[in-house]
């Protein structure tokens, strides 16, 4: 009987005879919708989010367990267009974080842990970044934040500004849970998400999270070996030069034009036949000459100008604001024991919400694409600036001040409204 079972399987793959035992099941996937929270456009979010989740493979006890019971965190919505890194004048932005308590804890820190050369060593990153950078982030790990990841991010996916990037990290948390790498009482960070002492996206976790001893799950909550090798695994992937600084303070000369901030990267010889100078007079080292540099002139033409090098930029890949990345910049030298700043930080007067959004709305009336008005003044903002301010024979540094704001105003009320998007 055997045979000819075989012989008539191989006539016919349709005779084949059933398999030995019950027949396979496919994993259930059916779940019980949650009760609702009383906000309808956050049940709604909800339900696609669960079919999408489940599609990812997510399992789906872990999923009903989880959002039992969740409901929108009012606090979120507020803290959106608040990130200091955008709204706080950059000057004040930047003392704030290069204080002389952290550049002291910063070199006691570097100093004190053995294990820090090793990271350096393996990963090709200076200690005195991994310092700024936890520094900035958590304060050297002591204030990691006390938001439910999982329910911050639903909140923000809910909210539809940012939804396809919350909604990622979203699934990232579920992924860290099911996982067991963490329970969900665990992952509490900053109120986007960030995890951990180096503040990284859950889905930085799940790809860069590093142990540095190279047998356990990497533990960036309690462990600040594996928080700083995970954060410079980040910054290597990110494309990390050994070797080089990040960037350099420079004297411009009078009648400068200021228009080729944030412009294209070009090579120091370049820059050096245009009229820029170290403001502390060292010379370049050989690695650093061979680099082309971008200018950055953070505060306008009043305030300091800074050649940016390759690993400027590789530092805006862990927070993408230039605020962040200076501040970083510049307390990982003072812990190296390099200068402080040598210009200036001349006063700002803080811009309200309305200011910067109607700054945004004012240029895109008159033609100068500055993107959403949305408040936060990031390249492309300080690129529509530049264009307008060099357009009416001002200097272009792309500095949005008080003034600006005002004379946008009033030239923008009194042209044409702009059509419709």
């Amino acid at each position: 009987m055997f045979l000819l079972l075989t012989l008539a399987g191989a006539a016919d793959p349709g005779g084949l005879p059933p398999p030995l035992g019950p027949a396979p099941t496919a994993p259930d996937t059916r779940i019980n919708a949650p009760d609702p929270t009383g906000d309808s456009a956050f049940d709604a979010w909800r339900s696609q989010f669960m079919v999408r989740a489940l599609a990812e493979g997510l399992p789906v006890d872990v999923l009903a367990r989880e959002f039992e019971g969740l409901t929108p965190d009012p606090r979120i919505r507020a803290l959106e267009t608040r990130q200091p890194e955008f709204s706080k004048p950059l000057g004040d932005y930047v003392r704030g974080i290069v204080t002389e308590d952290r550049v002291e804890t910063g070199r006691r820190k570097l100093a004190e842990l053995s294990w820090l050369p090793e990271v350096e060593r393996r990963y090709g990153v200076p200690a005195e970044i991994l310092l700024a950078i936890w520094a900035v982030e958590t304060s050297f790990g002591q204030i990691q934040g006390d938001y439910d990841a999982l329910r911050s991010l639903a909140t923000l996916a809910a909210s539809g500004r940012r939804a396809d990037w919350a909604e990622t990290q979203l699934l990232a948390v579920f992924q860290i849970i099911a996982d067991g790498d963490a329970t969900r009482a665990q992952l509490r960070g900053s109120w986007t998400g960030a995890l951990g002492q180096p503040q990284f996206e859950p889905t930085q976790y799940l790809s860069t999270a590093v142990h540095l001893s190279g047998d356990g799950r990497p533990d960036i909550w309690t462990s600040a070996e594996d928080s700083l090798a995970s954060a410079a695994n980040l910054l290597a992937k990110a494309g990390w030069k050994p070797g080089e600084l990040w960037a350099r303070e420079m004297t411009l000369p009078e009648g400068f034009d200021y228009g080729l901030a944030e412009g294209p990267a070009q090579p120091l010889e370049a820059w050096a036949k245009l009229g820029l100078r170290t403001t502390d007079g060292a010379a370049w080292s050989k690695a650093d000459a061979a680099e082309n540099a971008v200018l950055l002139v953070p505060v306008g033409a009043k305030g300091p100008a800074f050649l940016a090098l390759p690993n400027h930029f590789v530092i805006r890949a862990y927070n993408n604001a230039l605020a962040y990345a200076l501040a970083v910049g510049l307390l990982a030298d003072r812990i190296a024991g390099r200068a402080p700043v040598l210009a200036a930080w001349p006063p700002e007067t803080p811009l309200s919400l309305a200011d910067r959004s109607d700054a945004q709305t004012a240029l895109a009336r008159l033609g100068f694409d500055a993107g959403a008005a949305d408040g936060l003044i990031g390249a492309r903002t300080r690129a529509a600036l530049r264009a307008w301010q060099k357009a009416r024979g001002l200097p272009a540094d792309g500095y949005l001040s008080i003034e600006l704001v005002q004379r946008l105003r009033a030239e923008a009320g009194a042209s044409a409204p702009a059509p419709p998007a």
